[in-house]
């Protein structure tokens, strides 16, 4: 299968790496004005070495003020890494709803975020682009 994509888009070629973020000990109020302030919906929760714990979005950001992140995230959300094939990860997010991937390496580590939308556009456009170049070809 490895071979069947080879030299096309990965989702390091897409992922947003100004994703907010948080620790533990951090406040919810704080990390949502923060996070709104960025102009995102959801922040991810790190420790010192920047290795993904949780994630804060939706209900979370209900909790009163001064409630601790570690209290309301969301634990071990599922990662992806940044060699993924772009076009197969795209189909698998569309296939079941998701909007967003979080990318790490394969320690963990916080690379950034994959926006579905953002994927489909690139892919969009490489298929065009190829398009033109083979119609230039065949004239």
């Amino acid at each position: 299968m490895a071979g069947e994509y080879a030299g096309i888009r990965k989702a390091i070629d897409i992922v947003r790496r100004d994703v907010p973020t948080c620790r533990l000990d951090d406040r919810v109020g704080d990390v949502h004005q923060e996070t709104q302030a960025a102009g995102w919906k959801v922040c991810l929760v790190v420790n010192e070495h920047n290795i993904v714990l949780g994630r804060l979005r939706g209900d979370a950001w209900q909790a009163e003020p001064q409630t601790r992140v570690e209290e309301v995230m969301e634990n071990g959300p599922t990662t992806f890494r940044p060699d993924n094939f772009l076009e197969p990860l795209i189909k698998r997010m569309k296939e079941r709803k998701v909007g967003s991937v979080i990318i790490t390496n394969s320690d963990g580590g916080l690379i950034g975020v994959l926006f579905r939308k953002d994927g489909e556009e690139l892919l969009h456009r490489d298929h065009s682009m190829n398009e033109n170049k083979n119609e230039s070809r065949s004239n």
